[in-house]
């Protein structure tokens, strides 16, 4: 199966999974999931748009037992090259075709990483939604990153060189074109009441966290912004920068379902 993001697939874990940004970012998310994953229970947990698998791996070395997919079979490719425990398995799935005869278990958490939601559209997300239920065991979690409208970075690092077209970029209900390594992607930017909203009727919302409000976007990972002390600096913000107030504007937000 090809996907635009077998482009990426190479270079990924350089460029985003084990940057600076990435990994405090990546610490971030797992820090407001762990009620969730650090039961005193083995849970089965299905992952979508799961990458080069940096969070597939984490998951099952806490003894879950994990099936993690990506469109991409590049990306699984080379998540599947990496030492990983037997309790993990790759796929390739397209989120737009899983059903719940796509597998032949159903999952007490499905959890999907970094905007990869953001390439769904409004319809697809609400398609997604409904047939996700049937994947999820009784009061089942779902627990997905996406990209927000209104990041302040992005507002302000754009404004600051004078690009008012990229710094409002997100802050529309139409699709944009983002650039991965050359390739141009369809990316839809939802705010938390977005995805509440789409999610209503199968879902109730438990969380919602913000992820990178002052931890830059990753496309400035080379800048001084991301090197020691600042990084630092900023790390200790997001801490305690957690306000569902602020999902909005942060890089990326982390919003928590539970089956209805």
């Amino acid at each position: 199966m090809h996907s635009d993001f077998d482009v990426a697939a190479p270079q990924y874990d350089d460029i985003f999974t084990y940057s600076n940004i990435g990994k405090a970012q990546r610490k971030l998310v797992f820090k407001h999931i762990n009620s969730i994953i650090k039961q005193n229970k083995k849970l089965s947990i299905l992952e979508l748009n799961c990458g080069t698998g940096a969070d597939a791996i984490e998951l099952a070395k806490m003894n879950h037992n994990v099936v993690a997919t990506d469109i991409s079979a590049g990306m699984i490719e080379v998540a599947k090259a990496k030492q990983h425990p037997e309790n993990l398995k790759f796929e390739v799935q397209d989120i737009n075709t899983i059903t719940k005869d796509s597998f032949n278990k159903k999952f007490d958490l499905i959890f999907s990483d970094f905007g990869g939601i953001n390439c769904l559209s409004q319809t697809q997300l609400k398609t997604f939604f409904q047939k996700s239920t049937d994947l999820l065991l009784p009061n089942g979690k779902m627990a997905i990153v996406l990209m927000p409208k209104n990041c302040i970075w992005e507002r302000f690092y754009f404004t600051l060189k004078g690009d008012k077209t990229k710094a409002n970029r997100r802050n529309t209900d139409e699709s944009v074109v983002a650039n991965v390594d050359g390739v141009g992607v369809k990316t839809w930017y939802y705010n938390p009441q977005d995805i509440a909203s789409l999610a209503n009727d199968f879902y109730t919302t438990v969380k919602v966290k913000p992820i990178g409000v002052t931890i830059p976007p990753s496309y400035l990972e080379q800048s001084f912004v991301a090197k020691f002390p600042m990084l630092n600096i900023f790390k200790g913000l997001d801490s305690v920068l957690t306000a569902s107030s602020l999902a909005k504007y942060a890089d990326h937000f982390l919003i928590i379902l539970e089956k209805r």
